[in-house]
């Protein structure tokens, strides 16, 4: 069909997805008490998907809010590069987001989004750029206690590898924690229907309810997260990094890294399907093994890989979907030294397990 004869079409209709989205944001973040604290914003659309959006947003809702760079470069050559060298537009590396970290000091909270606009990277004052674990742990203690119209049975959603501190902020609100594998797609039913009013997975990726309960999107928004961090600033009086150090006072704080190595298709095979039966070890870093699972508590599917808990720390090992490597994810509740025995000990038991794959 010809472009001037489909435009002609009586099914054929205009829709401003800017201005749509841009009026109803004000149904999940409340404005009021940003602007009413005068807040001051920097965001870095890092020459995304969301660029033109900031500026309509500051405008219509009257916020301090200064877009650093509204430059788009299909080589996106403004780029700090990242740790190997690189270039990635990855908000939750301080390698990528140097020219906002370099800002932190002249706004109260600053934040930035990948290039689809779908993950947030959070730089506080007192924190510089906050771990997506750190934040995300935030964002699930201000939520539950500042969301009055969300049913009191609505759950947390949460991936395997997503930080255990989520899991103590839950059980202290008195919420339902709702564990399921790597991959958003697994918060679509929950919070498409409410029973989810939070779901978040370590890469910074995170949607929620609006203020009604009602449901906002069943995938992930960056926008959101970001500009939460300037409610949570202008309603508690203080930013996302001290409220974390905060809650790590009151519930412990974990320390945590990720490691790859190479792997076969022989290898990520075995790995995906490896089974609870198959883990001998009674303890891990010097602690007993108090659960190993191959599939995730909140929905019973698999998790493609394993996951090793103690009462301070866990492991979490499984193939990647894209490059020929495996990833061991660990975390610690002790300090670094636990922690780089929980990773020393878990790739360990992983490379013995896959030695004759």
């Amino acid at each position: 069909m010809p472009f001037a004869q489909a435009r002609a079409a009586a099914s054929t209709h205009e829709h401003d997805y800017l201005a749509a989205y841009v009026a109803d944001l004000a149904n999940i973040v409340d404005f009021d008490a940003i602007r009413g604290a005068g807040v001051r914003m920097g965001v870095d659309p890092l020459g995304g998907a969301g660029v033109h959006y900031w500026a309509p947003i500051a405008e219509r809702y009257k916020l301090d809010l200064s877009v650093v760079s509204s430059e788009v470069d299909p080589q996106f050559a403004f780029m700090t590069v990242d740790w190997d060298g690189k270039i990635r537009m990855d908000p939750s590396s301080k390698y990528a987001m140097q020219r906002l970290i370099g800002l932190k000091d002249k706004y109260d909270v600053a934040f930035a989004c990948d290039t689809d606009h779908d993950r947030h990277g959070v730089v506080s004052r007192s924190a510089g750029l906050m771990e997506p674990n750190h934040y995300l742990s935030v964002l699930v203690d201000y939520l539950f206690r500042h969301r009055p119209r969300w049913n009191d049975k609505v759950a947390v959603g949460k991936t395997v590898v997503t930080t255990a501190l989520i899991d103590r902020v839950v059980k202290r609100l008195g919420r339902a924690l709702y564990e399921v594998p790597v991959g958003f797609k697994w918060f679509a039913e929950g919070l498409f229907d409410g029973q989810l009013g939070f779901g978040c997975e370590e890469s910074a990726g995170a949607s929620l309810l609006r203020h009604d309960g009602s449901v906002w999107t069943t995938d992930k928004d960056g926008l959101v997260p970001a500009l939460l961090s300037a409610e949570i600033t202008a309603r508690m009086g203080k930013d996302p990094g001290e409220l974390f150090g905060q809650l790590t006072r009151e519930l412990g704080r974990p320390y945590a890294n990720r490691v790859e190595a190479a792997a076969t298709p022989a290898q990520q095979a075995k790995l995906a399907k490896l089974s609870p039966g198959e883990f001998k070890a009674d303890t891990l870093a010097g602690e007993k093994v108090v659960q190993v699972l191959d599939k995730a508590p909140g929905n019973g599917a698999a998790i493609g890989g394993i996951k090793v808990a103690t009462e301070s720390g866990w492991f979490a090992a499984r193939p990647s979907g894209t490059e020929a490597i495996y990833k061991i994810y660990a975390e610690s509740f002790k300090d670094e030294a636990h922690l780089k025995s929980l990773l020393q000990e878990a790739q360990s038991v992983v490379d013995s397990a896959l030695s004759g794959a």
